[in-house]
């Protein structure tokens, strides 16, 4: 047996888990659908009929691609996001010094709702891991009982 019909052999008792692989129309409708929300004007950037982009949409492979493409394109955007943040609370922590008093009370002001509702999100998650950790605790006492249950029957 040549060595090529028994590396076949060999591997053809693995299954192997594919993904479906998007073509490069595909990646290029994913790329307008980015650029253009509604699907006529991704169709037509995309250089493609719009009953297409509604096909592919049903697709879980491309859905799942294309949310993986969202998610790139909102963490570069996030990124970007924090660094004009940054920018912004200097800009206005300049102001509150600079001689103009309506600019450094809106400055002011500015800066103390942003503080208060970045404590209100921490504040928030720290809730909501406490939730979940009851939650769990919870969960796991119930399936306690239920294994004890079953044992004395």
């Amino acid at each position: 047996m040549s060595k090529s019909k028994a590396k076949k052999k060999e591997t053809a008792l693995v299954p192997e888990v594919v993904e479906p692989v998007l073509s490069r129309r595909h990646e290029s409708v994913i790329l307008a659908l980015l650029a253009y929300p509604k699907m006529k004007d991704a169709a037509q950037a995309a250089g493609v009929n719009e009953a297409t982009v509604w096909r592919l949409m049903q697709r879980e492979d491309f859905q799942k691609r294309y949310r993986e493409a969202q998610d790139k394109a909102f963490n570069g955007a996030l990124g970007t996001l924090q660094g004009a943040a940054t920018e912004a609370i200097s800009t206005l922590q300049k102001n509150l010094t600079c001689g103009t008093p309506a600019a450094e009370n809106q400055a002011a002001s500015a800066l103390l709702g942003f503080s208060l509702k970045a404590r209100d999100q921490f504040g928030f998650e720290v809730r909501l891991k406490q939730l979940e950790a009851a939650l769990k605790a919870k969960d796991e006492a119930d399936k306690g009982r239920e294994d004890g249950a079953s044992d004395e029957d």
